[in-house]
Parts: structure tokens; sequence; C-alpha cells
């Protein structure tokens, strides 16, 4: 079974209005939609913005349907010059930009758990790469593999963009990507994080933000149709 956790609504129901043999079950105020989607048993949960929200909804997911793989997909904001809207970033791994106990002697970002500091979460690296290959399958759309930086700030000031790009080297951020491997790393479960531009270095003045998010959570859906076409999970 594939978990796919989603932010906003948006994000996930190009993938609900795909699935088959749906069914609902709510837990801990989240609703979990069980289905198939090209005969890949799959679960869809909307999360809610922000990391407490993506990580109690990795764990609840993990406890109560034991997936293969949860994959995080929706929307973020680019981190460098190399994508801007439209365009998909794949993770290699994800980090909590703004988890800051530096006071303690930890480095900006480490997280302490029970057995040590982690900076960066690991994606899993086959369902990586099956999501970039899928995602090169798009028209007019760049793809990029790289570290995703999450917070729980939106962050729009190109300055502050340009300091988690030279923090961290992420390429793009959002509000949930990084609490959900957290989640994962605890519980053991492989995780990916696919994420369309939503927003870019130019803070997109006079952009319609909505606009442009649905747009870019639409490759994303398209990008999770073809990746359980074609995955063996």
């Amino acid at each position: 079974m594939i978990g796919i956790i989603c932010a906003m609504q948006v994000e996930a129901d190009g993938i609900i209005a795909l699935a088959e043999n749906t069914s609902s079950e709510v837990i801990n105020g989240m609703s979990f939609i069980s289905g198939t989607l090209n005969g890949r048993d799959i679960v869809v949960v909307v999360c809610g913005e922000g990391k407490v929200n993506a990580a109690i909804c990795a764990a609840t997911l993990i406890n109560r349907y034991s997936p293969d793989l949860v994959v995080n997909s929706g929307v973020a904001g680019a981190l460098s010059p190399l994508v801007s809207i439209g365009d998909i970033v794949i993770a290699s791994k994800a980090v909590e930009h703004d988890m800051n106990i530096t006071a303690l002697g930890y480095k900006q970002g480490e997280v302490s758990l029970p057995d040590g500091k982690v900076m960066f979460f690991e994606c899993d690296k086959d369902a990586s790469s099956l999501l970039e290959k899928c995602a090169r399958e798009l028209d007019d759309t760049r793809i990029a593999r790289g570290i995703i930086a999450s917070g729980d700030i939106f962050v729009s000031d190109r300055r502050k963009r340009l300091l988690l790009n030279d923090r961290f080297g992420a390429m793009a951020c959002e509000m949930e990507g990084a609490a959900i491997g957290h989640a994962c790393y605890c519980c053991k479960t492989p995780f990916a994080i696919i994420r369309a531009i939503s927003d870019d270095l130019d803070e997109n003045k006079g952009v319609d933000f909505v606009k442009f998010c649905s747009l870019a959570a639409e490759k994303t859906v398209k990008v999770m149709d073809l990746f359980t076409k074609e995955s063996q999970i």
C-alpha cells in the first residue's frame, strides 16, 4: 500500500478523483480515503498545513494502515533560481529548517532523537528515482532532485529564501515534508516527497497564488498517476 499525504485539499482532490473503490475513515479529525489507483492500494489524506499536523498525520497513517511507502505530494516555493513556477522538485532528503537548539551546541536544523542527532531525513532512493522518471514524462516541465526544507512559516521574502538555500543547499521550501520524513524515520517507514513549484524567487508580484497552486497541484497528480502505474509496491 502507498500512503499519500497532502497538506491542502486542492493537492489531494485530483488523486482522489482518479481512485476507485474508495471508502473513508476519520481518525484524529483527518479523513483517510482508501481505494485503488491503477491497481495499487492507496490511502490519501489531507493533513493541513504545518509540521505538527503533518507528523500527527504520518504517524496515524503508519499505525493504522502500515503502508509500504509514504509519499508527500503537493506544492512548494522555490529557493533556487534553477526552479520556477510549474517545475517539479523530487526530494533527495528533507530538513526542518526552523529547528533551532543551537544554544545547546546543535547545528541549525538538527533534531535530537533517542538514537542521536539527525540533520537530514533521507528519502527512499528507489521511490524517488521512479518519481523523477515519471515526472520527466510531463510536457514543458523542468525536473530537479534535491533537498527540501520544511518549517512552520510561509517564506515569501526573497532574501530569506536565498538564506535557506545557502544554509541547507535546499531547492524548495514548504511546511510538511521534513516532519513527515521525521515521523517515517522514527517508524522505520520509507518515504518520498514530490513538490511542484507554485511560487518562485521573484515573489510573484501580481500573480494569483491560488491559480498557480492549482496548476502546480495538477502536475503532481499526473506524476502520482504514472507512479502507481509503474510502482511494484
